[in-house]
């Protein structure tokens, strides 16, 4: 039985390109790969074979931490967010984890942890995105209070920058934890994707990108291909019918597109259901055969329409890339209002993933 056309190809091959891009971005840093949200998306047992010039891996989920540590016994494994009960620290020793530490309650639960085995830890201080992280003017006592604990085994400084794409950079965060320092000699890890492709690496210990890794630039002046980047993740259809439109018919729920003049148009396998968003505007690009064609009508559940005029070639059949190769997923993300990271991690589980190396 012939499946729908849609599907998502993942190019396991690009991973190691881009891995080697970060790396000379990196400097003598360690490098984390963040593979949260299976893997951005793409699915972390799928990538994993591509993953492996990575110094260590990072992610918010126990279950992808045990996953990992199944399928190697030394790499780190960073668990992004540490652990939340007593249960779960127990787990994380058991299982090797290095563990960010963020706030009074999860030193608590070290403090009263009497394991013969220990951990690294990462202490995440609140700089100024004020999301998670320990206040920097108590970092000195709680480095201190982690220090005396016998679970501990290490202890790296790390902060998250909020606006590394932006025009406020980074060195007012960097102000604040070297403030918060003091004389302190500790190793440190700050740089995420925009960091790196910015500042590169600042005498770093250990640095932490994500979505560059699957070929995607966070800046939105800076393209991906400028950076060398490979999108690992093509999201592929075709076209499955044809219309010819008069002038004044309109296309699709709500008739939010009405022709102006005599058009043709190619009907996609690919909606909401899929992961493809509603809110994609009307003008948003796809690749029909290769040349760029706009989205017309409102995007369904299971179907959307491009305007393939000026396609002589187009018809049924004909191959659709929605974002991916010749086409980054950052730009097609900007006519749906959202981010290239959102479109990767929303593709659903109808969709079949094809891998090749």
């Amino acid at each position: 039985m012939e499946n729908r056309p849609i599907q998502a190809i993942i190019n396991r091959g690009a991973i190691d390109h881009n891995v080697s891009v970060i790396k000379k971005l990196s400097g003598n840093a360690n490098v984390f790969g963040v593979v949260k949200a299976d893997g951005y998306g793409h699915g972390l047992r799928r990538i994993y074979p591509g993953l492996s010039a990575l110094d260590g891996l990072a992610v918010i989920e126990l279950e992808a931490a045990s996953y990992l540590r199944t399928q190697e016994a030394t790499r780190p494994i960073l668990l992004l967010e540490g652990i939340f009960s007593p249960q779960e620290l127990n787990d994380a020793i058991q299982l090797n984890l290095d563990l960010v530490v963020h706030s009074d309650r999860q030193i608590e639960l070290l403090e009263q942890c009497d394991s013969s085995n220990s951990v690294n830890i990462f202490l995440k201080v609140n700089t100024g995105m004020n999301r998670l992280g320990v206040s920097p003017k108590h970092v000195v006592q709680c480095y201190r209070a982690l220090q005396n604990c016998i679970a501990v085994k290490s202890i790296t400084v790390m902060t998250h920058y909020a606006d590394a794409d932006n025009e406020r950079g980074v060195d007012w965060q960097d102000a604040k934890l070297l403030q918060a320092l003091g004389s302190m000699d500790v190793p440190v890890s700050k740089s995420n994707s925009a960091a790196l492709i910015r500042f590169e690496s600042q005498n770093e210990a250990w640095v932490r990108p994500g979505i560059m890794l699957y070929g995607v630039s966070p800046i939105e002046s800076i393209s991906a291909l400028s950076l060398g980047l490979r999108p690992v993740m093509t999201l592929k259809s075709e076209i499955i019918a044809t219309q010819d439109l008069n002038a004044g018919d309109r296309v699709g729920y709500g008739g939010t597109y009405t022709a102006q003049s005599n058009v043709r148009i190619g009907i996609v396998a690919g909606g909401y259901g899929d992961g493809y968003p509603r809110s994609m505007k009307n003008g948003a690009p796809v690749l029909v055969n290769g040349t760029r064609a706009p989205i017309v009508g409102r995007v369904s559940m299971d179907s959307f329409a491009v305007d393939i005029t000026h396609i002589s070639q187009a018809r049924i059949n004909s191959d659709v890339v929605l974002w991916g190769e010749g086409l980054p997923v950052e730009e097609v993300a900007q006519h749906a209002g959202t981010i290239g990271y959102e479109l990767l991690t929303r593709v659903t589980q109808r969709v079949p993933f094809v891998c090749f190396d």
